[in-house]
């Protein structure tokens, strides 16, 4: 998902979302990108810095990281 680091206080859901497994993701200061289940809009974020934002949508999209049961 690509997202303007520091563009935006308001929550962007992915276009690629489907079947319920929905993230949303924000960016209001340049230094963090948080993200969220959308069903859970109350619920923990995580945030992560620019870098590790990029290294971790990498890994997912190249599937480094396995499947959750």
């Amino acid at each position: 998902m690509a997202i303007r680091q520091g563009a935006t206080e308001n929550w962007t859901k992915s276009s690629y979302s489907a079947n319920g497994a929905c993230v949303e993701v924000k960016s209001p200061v340049m230094e963090s990108i948080a993200v969220r289940d959308s069903k859970v809009q109350d619920g923990p974020s995580l945030t992560f810095a620019p870098g590790s934002w990029t290294s971790f949508v990498a890994d997912v999209t190249e599937g480094r990281l396995g499947r959750l049961a």
